[in-house]
């Protein structure tokens, strides 16, 4: 027996769970099958960082409509997801940096984004805290932080109570297309049928695509994750640098989250492994940062597997092989803020036919040979 649907999505991470969603609301008949647990992959094992600040120019204008729908998330889905306004303040460590951070400025501004340089002397003044290494910041006074773990469990909550089937350890193990239809084969046996498909797969989105004639050189990135005891509570803004070697945090209870550097995975299994001497370095150049964290134990680490992109931006769009096959993977480490905006818009390509985001740079031909 095959259950037909009017779209299908492949992967529950923030996006495609923010997919069935937006579909569900607008009345159509959903069904969205997950390999493992919503959530369970890259959206929710990140570092939580709702960021515009820094981001490809290509991009701003998708995280400038996801910052908005953060702003409402409470009433959306129920709960706002720990979603805290900090700001985000990416520090430059020396003049190479500093004049990044200079650059930017403009960029940002082009997209309405404010943000607010902090010179070499007014940056020791304000955060008193940051160690001798930092030269200078960025401020970007509405990004913030929201805890990962809670997004896509209650995006699929919602989606469900609009009428959206959620099936979760739901492994494909078969894709078809005759022409007009999608079939979808799980390992389980079930089939799952629908003139649609939203592939939205993270890493293995990869597969899905070269399944339909379109190999794109995904990569798996799995970064390295940690928490420590819970201190002082002092760092306010959400912390990172040019480069992006290390990112931080400090929540309300005291603990830091902290990221850098990457963990072992093998997304066959899949399965992934933090790094003890990557996590050492990480807080070495915590440290580096915010001196009063030497000492601070490490609890927890962890890790996830998400797909990365040769130029680090994601593929978004219409398939250029099969009419009815849309993409939306390989965030590259920086999906979380972007997933709500990212189901809406993928909403509105497959109902109206056209979003107004441009997503010309995202197009999944720009990996073809001759594509341009």
């Amino acid at each position: 027996m095959t259950t037909e649907c009017d779209v299908l999505i492949q992967g529950g991470g923030g996006a495609g769970c923010s997919a069935a969603l937006h579909l569900a609301q607008r009345r159509a008949r959903v069904v969205l099958l997950e390999r493992g647990l919503v959530g369970g992959q890259a959206s929710g094992v990140n570092y939580g960082g709702v960021r515009q600040q820094g981001r490809h120019p290509a991009e701003l204008p998708i995280a400038r409509r996801s910052r908005e729908i953060w702003g409402r998330l409470k009433g959306l889905v129920g709960t706002d997801a720990e979603f805290t306004v900090t700001g985000h303040l990416k520090l430059a460590r020396d003049e190479r940096e500093e004049a990044d951070l200079v650059a930017y400025l403009d960029i940002a501004k082009e997209h309405g984004l404010p943000l607010r340089m902090v010179g070499r002397n007014a940056i020791h003044r304000e955060y008193p805290w940051l160690g001798p290494k930092v030269l200078a910041g960025s401020f970007a006074p509405e990004d913030g932080a929201a805890n990962p773990r809670l997004l896509a469990p209650a995006l699929a909550n919602a989606a469900r109570a609009a009428g959206a089937v959620i099936r979760e350890h739901a492994e494909v193990v078969a894709h078809h297309h005759d022409g007009a239809r999608f079939t979808l084969r799980t390992k389980s046996g079930e089939a799952f049928s629908a003139p649609l498909l939203l592939n939205m797969s993270g890493y293995w989105g990869g597969a899905v695509a070269a399944a339909f004639g379109e190999p794109v050189p995904v990569a798996p990135l799995a970064p390295n994750m940690m928490v420590t005891e819970p201190v002082r509570y002092f760092i306010e803004p959400n912390i990172g640098v040019v480069g992006g070697n290390v990112y931080l945090r400090q929540i309300p209870r005291g603990n830091i989250i902290l990221g850098g550097g990457h963990a072992e995975c093998d997304p066959s299994l899949p399965w992934t492994r933090p790094l003890p001497e990557v996590t050492m370095e990480a807080m070495q150049l915590a440290v580096e940062l915010v001196p009063a964290l030497a000492g601070t134990q490490v609890i927890r680490s962890w890790s996830g597997i998400d797909g990365q992109m040769p130029d680090r931006i994601p593929v978004i769009g219409p398939s250029g092989t099969t009419p009815g096959l849309f993409h939306a993977f390989g965030f590259s480490g920086h999906g979380f803020q972007l997933g709500p905006a990212i189901g809406a818009i993928m909403a509105e390509l497959v109902l109206d036919g056209r979003t107004d985001v441009p997503l010309e740079p995202f197009r999944i031909g720009r990996f073809t040979s001759g594509s341009g």
